[in-house]
Formats: C-alpha cells, sequence, structure tokens
C-alpha cells in the first residue's frame, strides 16, 4: 500500500486531519497554482457521482494535471468482465494517483492492495467517503472558527450514509456530542456506536426531528436517503420521506447554527431553506473544491505549505 493512499478518514491522525485542512485553506485563498503540470490523475467511477467526480477533476484541472478515466463503468472492460484488480492495474500504467469510486465496500482497500500508486478513496458502498470527510470538517471550522466540543445532528439515512459513518470517525479527535436522528429501519450501524462507546464520543438517538434537536445544535448534517441502496422498493418509500427541514423550523435555532447537506438532495430540505443565512450546504460543495486539491497533492507526496516557501 502506497503510504499516501486514503481509504478511510480513520488513517488519519489528528495532526494529519488538521494538516490538511490548513492546505485545503492555502488553496481557497491561493487559486490558480500550476504545480501539477506533467501528471496524470485517474478518475474511476464505478458508480455514478456528480459533485465528487467533478470537483476532484476541476481539482486537477486547476493545478495544472491532466485527467483520464470513466463516470461509467458500462464503458469499461469491466463490462466484458475484467476485474477490478486487473483495471486497477492497467491504470497504473499509465497515472500518477488514482481516485476511485465504487459500489462494493473495502474496494478502495483491496484497491491499494494490487498497485503501488496511491488511491484515493471517492466513496466505497455504504463504508467510507475520506474526501468528503475533510470538506464537511472544511466547512464545520470555517462556520463554527473551532472543530472542539460542537453539537452535531445527523439526521436521514445513518445506516447507509457513508459521509455520516467518515464523520464520526474523524470527529473523535474533537469532543462531540451527536444526535443520531432516524428511523429504526435507517439507525446509525451498531458498529459506529461502539466506536463512539470506545473513543468516548458522546450521542444520543432519537427517533423525531425534534424542535430540541434543532435548536440545541451547532450543525445539522442532513443526508438523503439513498434508494439505491434499497433491494426493496416498498421499504424505500416508506421512509424516504420522514425527515423534511423546512425554513419555519429554525426559526429558535442557535444563531450560529449551519444546515450541511452532502448532496443531492430530494425532498429532506425544504428549497424555502436555501435563503436562509444558516443554509450552508451550496458554500459546502463549493469547499469540495479546495478540499479535494489538498488530498491530490498529498497523495502525490506534496506539501504545499513547504511547496510554497522554496
Amino acid at each position: 500500500m502506497n503510504p499516501h493512499s486514503l481509504v478511510s478518514i480513520a488513517d488519519l491522525t489528528k495532526e494529519q486531519i488538521l494538516h490538511i485542512l490548513d492546505q485545503t485553506r492555502y488553496f481557497e485563498d491561493h487559486q490558480g497554482l500550476k504545480i501539477l503540470d506533467g501528471k496524470v490523475v485517474a478518475t474511476l467511477f464505478f458508480e455514478p457521482s456528480t459533485r465528487t467526480r467533478l470537483s476532484f477533476e476541476t481539482a486537477a484541472n486547476r493545478l495544472g494535471a491532466r485527467v483520464i478515466g470513466f463516470s461509467d463503468a458500462n464503458t469499461t472492460s469491466s463490462s466484458k468482465g475484467e476485474t477490478l484488480k486487473d483495471t486497477i492495474k492497467m491504470v497504473s500504467n499509465y497515472v500518477d494517483v488514482i481516485v476511485m469510486r465504487h459500489y462494493l465496500e473495502g474496494a478502495a482497500r483491496y484497491a491499494t492492495e494490487v498497485t503501488d500508486i496511491p488511491i484515493i478513496n471517492a466513496g466505497d458502498g455504504s463504508n467510507q467517503h475520506p474526501s468528503q470527510t475533510i470538506l464537511d470538517l472544511y466547512s464545520i471550522l470555517k462556520t463554527q472558527g473551532r472543530l472542539e466540543d460542537l453539537t452535531i445532528s445527523l439526521v436521514g439515512d445513518l445506516k447507509y450514509g457513508r459521509t455520516v459513518h467518515s464523520l464520526i470517525m474523524a470527529m473523535k479527535y474533537f469532543n462531540p456530542n451527536f444526535n443520531f436522528v432516524a428511523c429504526d429501519e435507517l439507525r446509525m450501524p451498531e458498529e459506529y456506536k461502539q466506536f463512539c462507546v470506545q473513543n468516548g464520543i458522546k450521542f444520543t438517538e432519537h427517533k423525531d426531528f425534534s424542535a430540541d434537536v434543532i435548536n440545541s445544535s451547532d450543525i445539522i448534517y442532513m443526508t438523503r436517503v439513498q434508494k439505491e441502496r434499497f433491494s426493496d422498493i416498498v421499504e424505500y418509500d416508506r421512509v424516504k420521506d420522514l425527515y423534511s427541514l423546512r425554513n419555519s423550523m429554525l426559526v429558535n435555532s442557535r444563531e450560529n447554527l449551519r444546515i450541511l447537506h452532502p448532496l443531492p438532495r430530494v425532498n429532506e430540505i425544504n428549497c424555502d431553506v436555501d435563503d436562509n443565512p444558516k443554509a450552508y450546504y451550496f458554500q459546502q460543495a463549493r469547499n469540495g473544491l479546495f478540499a479535494r486539491q489538498a488530498i491530490i497533492c498529498n497523495a502525490l507526496g506534496i506539501d504545499i505549505l513547504d511547496y510554497n516557501n522554496r
């Protein structure tokens, strides 16, 4: 495994996370840095994506790198039966770093075992989404001025939501207080609750998205109920609209409250929230560009903070 690969947020120490956030801020403040001239970045998306793929590709392009890859696995040799191993080993011949999204949990970790090229996990099934977590942490830091001692409410699909799974693991360093808001079918998996217990992370579980939860939160992190994760469409239809945030629900919320969402949204945030200054999900998506510039550079062993001082 290349030591610069990013498969899980759990692979990073607190110091490494904070350093990447410092680099993210640098990229936001210093745009147009062509420091990856001659590098080639592969984006291999075996599962559909818009924001993650486009932000990674834009990040690479703005840094001067070339981008190759695919956004539909049906157009590749995998549709002919080529194994993931062979695809990774083949692409490794042409590129300096691979950004990969896959529908199977553990696929990114497996990819690191068959190549020395650094792998960046852009989401593997319902498991991990570490680049989203970096931009989420950056968004929280920008809006709250700190990461420590915050009350964060995670709402909606906590069973399949890889973004909330990764966020929990990253926040173990910052003494959070979590509210897990979900129905029984979509509640937080036991392994992540055990992770909280083992790391002294405070959390409470709620079935109701109540005023008490909203008004005590510094961050509300809404999630989409993911239709693609359900084998039973009847079950999906029954739970898809259980949690929806409307502007009227924010009347008594904290002034510092910010609403995050990894996007895309369906019905879980009403459009009347968009003009509320507490809505931050579109700015959050923009932060993804700078976070992924930092992540790509880290994967290539480039520290922009040192690089700029040469």
